[in-house]
């Protein structure tokens, strides 16, 4: 069993930056690929970024490469979202998900309750 805590969201101004963390319980978590997704009001939940187990290897939807970096740090069972450049379209819910297997569409067993990010124009 996994369990995942977010924290870091809040509200701020467009071109600005938050970092998201995501806390998971369990000595499973290494073994896990870990992914942010977010779901804006009245849209579907999509997919933000992800990363292996090792770290090596991290995926980025378009609408998000070059100003997001996801990161993890297994020692403390802690994956990062930073957030940089935000725009009023990157308003949304972001969930950290945890997926037990490391390739393929990621398809989570695991979900958090969600950190509400807000940004204002």
């Amino acid at each position: 069993q996994v369990q995942l805590v977010e924290s870091g969201g809040g509200l701020v101004q467009a071109g600005g930056s938050l970092r998201l963390s995501c806390a998971a319980s369990g000595r499973i978590f290494r073994s896990y690929r870990m992914g942010w997704f977010r779901q804006g009001s009245g849209k579907e939940r999509e997919f933000v970024a992800s990363i292996a187990w090792s770290g090596a290897v991290t995926y980025y939807a378009d609408s998000v490469k070059g100003r997001f970096t996801i990161s993890r740090d297994n020692a403390k069972n802690t994956v990062y979202l930073q957030m940089n450049s935000l725009k009023p379209e990157d308003t949304a819910v972001y969930y950290c998900a945890a997926d037990s297997q490391n390739d393929g569409t990621m398809t989570p067993d695991y979900w958090g309750q969600g950190t509400q990010v807000t940004v204002s124009s």
